[in-house]
């Protein structure tokens, strides 16, 4: 059985692969990650383990984080020096959850409780791992400055977000128009992706504000949006397909 251990600890690291060996010696820990970073490189990159113990707090985050940028396909045991941190639902989501320091007798049961699981069981497990993902949380206002001022926005009144010359500006559905001193990529992380579209370099839309789509000549789409707009919005046509579905649905 092949083990990757995620602990930024170096004495529950070593404590850990001397239980596993007096455990069962067959085990190999095929790594060790000390952060959510590493973590997701080493998934990313290397072949899966069986099996993987995972401390709940690292170096650089929650192992939440871990959860909301990959798909995690390998069956977990939690491992916390705390209990107050969502029990339940590394019971439910998880092999098992294990207090530090971590017993003999305790992780033996967990891994035994791992090898007894059937194809349907890892299967349905697997399926459940993602509800770990936090629930990201979007804006719904963001502040502008005019001059001295500054001015609450409410996201539902914007009608896009317009870049040309490293300067970005917010479009509202009223025919007003702020600076807003971001770039499109640090826009786009607080916004609401099923409200919000990046359509190319210049623009992110909202969904409230398109108005119409025009097939043009190569399967490119025009966007007509709720107000004027700069220059003209197209979406490629590698994105068409997928930009027709986000209009639709919700």
């Amino acid at each position: 059985m092949e083990i990757l251990i995620v602990e930024d600890e170096t004495a529950a690291y070593e404590s850990l692969v001397g239980i596993l060996r007096d455990i069962e010696p067959s085990i190999q820990v095929v790594g060790n990650t000390e952060s959510v970073t590493q973590t997701i490189n080493w998934l990313s990159n290397h072949n899966k383990p069986n099996l993987i113990l995972m401390d709940i707090h690292l170096s650089d985050g929650s192992a939440f984080l871990i959860f909301e940028n990959i798909k995690v396909e390998v069956p977990i045991i939690f491992t916390t020096a705390y209990d107050e941190y969502a029990i339940e639902a590394f019971k439910v989501n998880s092999i098992d959850y294990l207090l530090k320091p971590i017993k003999q007798e305790e992780l033996d049961r967990a891994i035994q409780k791992f090898k007894k699981l059937t194809q349907p069981d890892l299967s349905e497990y697997l399926t459940r791992i993602a509800q770990l993902a936090p629930t990201k949380l979007y804006k719904e206002k963001i502040l502008v400055s005019l001059k001295d001022k500054l001015f609450p926005i409410d996201l539902q009144e914007v009608s896009y977000f317009y870049t040309s010359n490293k300067n970005t500006h917010i479009y509202l559905k009223d025919g007003s128009s702020y600076p807003y001193f971001k770039t499109l990529e640090q826009i786009f992380k607080f916004l609401n992706p099923d409200n919000f579209y990046r359509a190319n370099k210049q623009y992110i839309i909202a969904r409230n504000s398109v108005k119409s789509l025009t097939i043009w000549f190569d399967n490119r789409l025009l966007i007509t949006l709720d107000r004027d707009v700069p220059e003209r919005i197209y979406i490629s046509k590698n994105k068409a397909a997928d930009f027709k579905l986000w209009v639709v649905n919700k």
